[in-house]
């Protein structure tokens, strides 16, 4: 299976309802007000959000004058590039130039972070390199426990501390350990947390500080997993994170499990943050790079 048509696998939901409308919308007529205003009314429905809709459909109904596009049936290529072009963006990989390399994890409670923490091991480990797991979420048992399973299927190695533990001495033993081990890789899990909740946020940025005064640099990436499934409330988690931490990249989770694809062209329009991932299913291998024309391939063909 390509990557195409893993995507659109995992994007039967959306496609289901989005890609109808926009496909009745195409199939004959002029460019009109009706055939925009319908196309903002598609976008909008498919969580694409107010905003990005209209901005997108203004630049639409620009180029198309500008290259003498007349007849709906010829506007999907547009369609097709324009999305391409807003959710392309620079790939950012692990580094090997600094050792440790930390990656951190944050979301709000049931995003997916630590699966997601798991699935990252799990393709870093099947490249020959040394990782580190940090079960970060030192307030959920269960979190813990599924690191361990997980550490132990993809050879990762694994610090943790009991239920309860101060995050932030964690990571600071976890760093120290990575050093003494030789280790390439971090991968740091953390607690759920509401992202309108004060305190929590403050506890995080904490976190990021002690990381940053023992490793300089670090942490060199801090990813916001999300619940695609959220849909707009996706777009208001990434807005406060990334107002509480330099955020470098989104990995959506449960997109196989929504109608509500279309928010990934809301996060990338918004915040210019790019997504690094999708969580396409339940297995280990269900975490795939993202990749923006196959995803727009994907979506609309």
């Amino acid at each position: 299976m390509n990557l195409v048509e893993k995507f659109q696998n995992s994007l039967a939901r959306t496609r289901s309802g989005f890609v109808e409308k926009i496909d009745q919308l195409m199939t004959a007529g002029e460019l009109d007000d009706n055939f925009y205003e319908e196309l903002e009314e598609i976008l909008i429905s498919g969580d694409v959000g107010v905003e990005t809709s209209l901005k997108l459909v203004k630049t639409l109904r620009t180029d198309a004058a500008v290259q003498r596009i007349r007849k709906r049936e010829d506007f999907k290529v547009l369609l097709i590039n324009t999305i391409t072009e807003l959710l392309t963006a620079d790939t950012i990989n692990f580094s090997s130039s600094a050792k440790p390399y930390l990656i951190l994890l944050v979301g709000v409670n049931g995003s997916g972070k630590t699966t997601t923490a798991a699935k990252l091991a799990g393709i870093y480990r099947k490249e020959g390199r040394k990782v580190l797991l940090v079960a970060g979420d030192t307030f959920r048992a269960a979190a813990v426990e599924q690191l361990e399973v997980w550490s132990e299927r993809t050879g990762a190695d694994l610090i943790k501390q009991k239920a309860g533990s101060d995050p932030s001495a964690l990571y600071y033993d976890a760093i120290n350990a990575a050093k003494s081990r030789d280790t390439e890789l971090i991968i740091g899990d953390t607690a759920g947390r509401l992202h309108n909740k004060y305190n929590l946020m403050e506890e995080l940025k904490k976190i990021y500080r002690v990381i940053d005064r023992n490793l300089p640099g670090a942490p060199h990436q801090v990813i916001l997993v999300i619940d695609a499934t959220t849909g707009q409330n996706a777009l208001v988690q990434a807005k406060t994170f990334n107002q509480a931490l330099p955020l470098s990249g989104v990995i959506l989770t449960k997109i196989d499990g929504t109608a509500r694809g279309g928010i990934i062209l809301a996060i990338k329009d918004n915040l210019n943050i790019p997504v690094l991932y999708l969580g396409t299913g339940e297995t280990i291998e269900d975490l795939t790079p993202f990749e923006a024309a196959a995803f727009t391939q994907a979506l609309l063909q």
